[in-house]
């Protein structure tokens, strides 16, 4: 049985290699696009619709996205360019309720991630091996993690919730 929060799988982190530093940063550089084709000719009501039983809407999920990469952003260059940082998380539960998200059409976070994440490609797209095992702690790790971690995890994450609106999608034929 398929667990429908987790419609690819949870992040396993992977060893670095640069085939797979090649995915990730790949990744990274099409889910503005991938996941604006996923809402793609999606109306309003689909959009106030859960992505699944007990979830966000799509329209929450598309904010949600651009909040927790913009998160990422600032977790990269904390990393990048600060020692023994400790990063900060966020109650993304509560930033899915507040005024923006409810007041504000997608295309606006769909069209911030596209800016977002041509600026973090270029500015993670060539950072060395060494710079790629930098550490920081992360809320909730018990121990520090790379900034290859985060890559892994932020590459997953993008692929993740554009399958829940595709699961969405083919769940009501649209």
């Amino acid at each position: 049985m398929i667990d429908h929060r987790y419609p690819i799988g949870r992040y396993e982190p992977k060893l670095y290699t640069e085939e797979q530093k090649k995915e990730w940063l790949n990744n990274i550089r099409q889910l503005p696009t991938e996941l604006e084709y996923a809402i793609q000719n999606l109306d309003s009501a689909q959009l106030q619709s859960p992505y699944r039983e007990s979830g966000w809407t799509i329209h929450q999920l598309v904010h949600h996205v651009a909040d927790s990469h913009m998160n990422a952003y600032i977790r990269f260059k904390l990393a990048l360019t600060e020692d023994d940082v400790t990063v900060k998380s966020y109650e993304e539960q509560l930033w899915a309720e507040l005024a923006d998200v409810k007041a504000l059409p997608v295309n606006i976070s769909i069209t911030l991630l596209h800016a977002l994440h041509n600026r973090l490609y270029a500015a993670i797209k060539d950072l060395s091996f060494e710079q790629w095992h930098r550490t920081f702690n992360y809320p909730g790790k018990p121990a520090p993690v790379s900034i290859w971690f985060l890559l892994g995890m932020y590459s997953w994450h993008g692929k993740h919730h554009t399958a829940h609106i595709l699961s969405y999608r083919k769940a009501n034929n649209i």
